[in-house]
C-alpha cells in the first residue's frame, strides 16, 4: 500500500462524499479508489467507512481519523509550499566557508556585486584556513585549495590553479644571496606556512628530476598573509602561490628565485555536498566563482 496515496484517497472519499466523484478528482479508476480504501482500513484495523451500492457515510472511528488525515496532509502542504519561493529563484541564507588569503586578494571585493544582483540571497561568509566538514557545520559550500584533492563524497568543482614561486625581498636576497639550486635552500632563512600540504617539504622540478627539500625554519605561521609581510621585511624566503605576490613582484617589493624549476601547484576547488536538487542559491554562487577566478 502506498499509505500516502491511500490517505489522499481517504480524504478525497470522505469530503466528496462519494468513491467516483474521489476517482474522477484523483485520476483513480473506482476500482483502485475502493481497493485503497480497504488496505487503509486493514492498516489501522478498523472499518472507516460504510457503504453499500447506494450511500456511504463515515464511522465514528472514521471521523476521528479523518480529522488527523487533514491535518496531516495540509501540514505536508504547507512545507512544500515554505519551499516553493526557494525553488523559484535564488534566495535564503548561503553559508560558506572560504581561505582567508584567497577570500581577501581574489574574491571579497567582488562580494557586494554578487549580493546585488542576488537581493534575495544573505550571505554568511566564514574565512577559516582549515579545513571545514560541510555537513556536521551545516556549509552550503567551502572553497578548498589543495595540492591533491583527497578522496570525498563531496561534489568538488575547480575554479582556478595557483602556481608557486620561491621569492623574497631584494634586501633579503642582497645579504644572503640567492640560491643557484633547490639543495642551497639548506642554508637560507625559510619562513613557513603552516596549513600548507607541502609545509615541510618543498618540492621543485626540472628537466625530468625532482629535488624535495626539508622546510629549515625559525618561522612558521598559520597566515599566508603573515609569511608575505615577514617576506616584505626582508626576513627570509619563502613558496607562495603567485596571486598572493602578485603585486610585490610587479612593484618591485619582491623578487623570484630558482625561476627556471618549477614548483608545487595549488589548485583551488568549490567542494559542496551533492549535485542533486542544488538549491538555486548554490548553483549561482557556483557560477559567480567561476566567473571571479576566470577574470584572475
Amino acid at each position: 500500500m502506498d499509505r500516502f496515496t491511500a490517505l489522499q484517497v481517504f480524504r478525497h472519499v470522505a469530503e466528496l462524499n462519494g468513491f467516483a466523484a474521489a476517482g474522477r478528482r484523483l485520476g483513480l479508476s473506482p476500482a483502485a479508489v475502493s481497493k485503497n480504501i480497504a488496505e487503509l482500513e486493514a492498516h489501522v484495523g478498523a472499518r472507516l467507512i460504510n457503504r453499500t451500492t447506494r450511500r456511504m457515510a463515515l464511522t465514528e472511528e472514521g471521523r476521528i481519523y479523518l480529522e488527523h488525515v487533514v491535518r496531516g496532509l495540509d501540514a505536508f502542504s504547507e512545507a512544500d509550499e515554505a519551499l516553493s519561493p526557494l525553488r523559484k529563484g535564488p534566495s535564503g541564507t548561503l553559508r560558506v566557508s572560504a581561505p582567508v588569503t584567497v577570500t581577501l586578494t581574489r574574491l571579497s571585493a567582488a562580494i557586494p556585486r554578487f549580493l546585488s544582483r542576488y537581493p534575495q540571497i544573505t550571505l554568511n561568509l566564514h574565512l577559516d584556513d582549515r579545513r571545514v566538514d560541510l555537513i556536521q557545520e551545516g556549509f552550503d559550500l567551502a572553497i578548498r585549495g589543495s595540492d591533491s584533492l583527497e578522496d570525498t563524497n563531496l561534489v568538488a568543482r575547480k575554479l582556478a590553479a595557483m602556481p608557486h614561486v620561491l621569492c623574497a625581498a631584494p634586501s633579503y636576497f642582497e645579504a644572503n644571496g640567492r640560491p643557484r639550486g633547490p639543495s642551497d635552500l639548506k642554508s637560507h632563512e625559510c619562513v613557513r606556512f603552516s596549513l600548507s600540504g607541502h609545509a615541510d617539504v618543498w618540492e621543485f622540478k626540472k628537466d625530468g628530476r625532482t629535488e624535495r627539500i626539508p622546510v629549515n625554519t625559525r618561522y612558521s605561521v598559520a597566515s599566508s598573509l603573515a609569511v608575505r609581510d615577514a617576506l616584505r621585511e626582508g626576513f627570509g624566503l619563502s613558496l607562495m602561490p603567485y596571486p598572493y605576490v602578485e603585486d610585490d613582484l610587479r612593484e618591485g617589493r619582491l623578487q623570484c628565485a630558482l625561476e627556471d624549476w618549477s614548483a608545487v601547484e595549488t589548485t583551488l576547488y568549490a567542494i559542496y555536498p551533492s549535485r542533486q536538487h542544488l538549491a538555486p542559491k548554490i548553483q549561482v554562487f557556483l557560477a559567480f566563482l567561476a566567473e571571479e577566478f576566470s577574470r584572475s
